[in-house]
């Protein structure tokens, strides 16, 4: 049973940092890639950061120059910087395996900056 820890939420006024973590367990397969998504109620749930087994690495536009993502195994961190009031939302781990056909999400972990 596949699951995913998540971890590094809090409370950070505005120009801070924190750093999320997200491990995955519970399976034979290799990973595809490991993604961060964020949400704010009333809002759909958006793309923050991607990476790739091969390491490839994408972003949105909203957290490029100010977010890093990376992978050490199955565990992959969020490291954010210069956090803004606009950055407060929940977090999700979402994780593709191969020959999995199941897509898989963590419960979240609350980021809140305060201004």
């Amino acid at each position: 049973q596949v699951q995913l820890e998540e971890s590094g939420g809090g409370l950070v006024q505005s120009g801070g940092s924190l750093r999320l973590s997200c491990t995955a367990s519970g399976t034979p397969f290799s990973i595809n890639y490991m993604a961060w998504y964020r949400q704010v109620p009333g809002n759909a749930r958006e793309l923050v950061a991607r990476i790739t087994s091969d390491g490839t690495t994408n972003y949105a536009d909203s957290v490029t120059g100010r977010f890093t993502v990376s992978k050490v195994k199955n565990t992959m961190y969020l490291q954010m910087n210069d956090l803004k009031p606009e950055d407060t939302a929940v977090y999700y781990c979402n994780v593709d395996f191969a020959y999995d056909p199941d897509n898989y999400w963590g419960r979240g972990t609350q980021v809140t900056v305060s201004s």
